[in-house]
């Protein structure tokens, strides 16, 4: 049964406009709906009467963990091993280009959801064998379990090379799991992209795909802005493909689609 109140449309913009101003998470009104049915989730779980109550309840600092959760139910994380694989191709490009340097190439999948992209990088490094260091960083608590633990099914690392899969995952059972060398590169991190960035950098590379379709232009702009401090010279910035920089203010020079260097 739906909580009480959970249709009540003005107190559900209030909780986006609180989404917004927390994580930069745009969720328009004709997400409304959706954010309704899936409210009822959380106020179930929290025995809460209605969604008047639920926002006085994210309103209390006791209660920041909070928003997590709430960022786990109102999002969708769609990835998988090698998506958009041209982009891993120039990957592999750039770390034989650092290695002949001599550099340790310093890599961040912003964003990371379940873990496919960072682990994907992973297995770019160890094929061209060099050693990096991957920072994979979401929001949401629930995603980062599910990387950390580094398990898939089946169909999951299908469009994994299977001379891949032999040499660098395990089975667990029905499941495949990621190995050791896979695993030494990567530190996975809780972050808000609109909070506080720790991290020292330079990066040589960024990964920020399928990110800033939530967002809005002046999220966005002061986002490519703290990645760009953020890169070293001529590091490399990834976006998705149905995602652009164009009309917004920023200092990359676009390589190709999805793909922009400072």
């Amino acid at each position: 049964m739906m909580a009480k109140g959970v249709g009540e449309t003005g107190d559900v913009s209030e909780i986006c406009a609180f989404v917004q101003r927390t994580t930069g998470i745009q969720l328009g009104e004709q997400k409304h709906i959706m954010v309704r049915a899936r409210l009822a989730k959380r106020l179930r779980a929290l025995g809460l009467p209605s969604v008047t109550a639920y926002l006085d309840y994210l309103k209390q600092p006791a209660n920041g963990d909070e928003i997590t959760q709430l960022i786990d139910v109102l999002t969708t994380n769609k990835t998988s091993f090698y998506r958009e694989s041209r982009h891993f191709d120039l990957l592999s490009e750039r770390l034989g280009l650092l290695a002949e340097r001599g550099e340790e190439p310093v890599i961040w999948s912003a964003g990371c959801s379940s873990g496919e992209e960072p682990y994907t990088m992973s297995l770019v490094a160890l094929r061209a064998r060099v050693q990096a260091r991957i920072l994979a960083t979401d929001i949401s608590t629930r995603v980062l379990g599910m990387a950390k633990a580094g398990r898939y099914a089946a169909e999951v690392v299908a469009d994994v090379p299977k001379d891949v899969q032999q040499r660098y995952f395990t089975k667990a059972g029905a499941e495949s799991e990621v190995g050791p060398a896979m695993r030494e590169q990567i530190s996975f991190a809780p972050l808000n992209l609109l909070g506080e960035w720790r991290m020292r950098g330079p990066f040589h590379v960024i990964f920020c795909r399928n990110v800033m379709i939530y967002f809005d232009k002046t999220t966005r702009e002061q986002l490519v802005g703290r990645f760009h401090e953020k890169l070293a010279p001529g590091g490399l910035l990834f976006i998705g493909l149905s995602e652009s920089l164009s009309g917004l203010n920023h200092p990359y020079r676009l390589v190709e689609p999805g793909v922009y260097l400072r």
